[in-house]
């Protein structure tokens, strides 16, 4: 296993235990919310971490780390929404629910080594603040595709940006802990 495929694997987990154990507390209640919902979600989460590197002071106990897990959560429950569709209740077990995260979350791992050999892992490269801007400007673009009712000329559909989010995120959580771990 790679560096990269053990940091991934790492943060991924973080994300999955807190998914299943807000599964536990809550249920599956978020099966009601449409996927333009959980797109408003991800910008919330987005636009609160943005927030917090441009005033660099919080005033609720959840920080950055905290909320590129929520990205990586949502944009999971999004993917598992436009597989098995909206109810109308919480109709999911949490079992169902956990093996579906597991599997998208394989799926977006299977991207990511993909694209990590081809850009040879500039991901590295960039700062934490890039990932928060590239993820805005996913949000960004999912709602403009959303808003067009899913049809596109040439761009991938909203699932591509799902999966991108989520990436971003854990490439996020991976250089998070990479500097805190040099700062201790």
């Amino acid at each position: 296993m790679t560096k990269t495929e053990l940091q991934y694997k790492n943060a991924t987990a973080a994300c999955h235990q807190i998914f299943v154990h807000k599964a536990k507390d809550y249920g599956t209640a978020w099966r009601v919310l449409r996927p333009t919902s959980l797109t408003d979600q991800l910008l919330i989460k987005a636009q609160r971490i943005r927030t917090l590197e441009e005033k660099r002071v919080s005033k609720i106990p959840e920080g950055i780390r905290d909320e590129f897990i929520g990205i990586v959560n949502y944009s999971v429950m999004a993917l598992i929404q436009l597989e098995s569709g909206i109810s109308d209740k919480v109709d999911m077990p949490v079992e169902q629910a956990e093996e579906l995260y597991l599997k998208f979350i394989e799926r977006a791992k299977e991207l990511m080594m993909n694209k990590n050999h081809d850009y040879d892992e500039a991901w590295r490269s960039m700062r934490v603040s890039s990932y928060t801007d590239l993820i805005l400007m996913k949000i960004f673009r999912t709602k403009q595709i959303e808003d067009n009712k899913g049809k596109t000329l040439i761009s991938e559909g909203v699932d591509a940006n799902y999966f991108d989010m989520i990436n971003y995120a854990v490439f996020a959580l991976i250089k998070i802990d990479e500097n805190e771990s040099i700062n201790h």
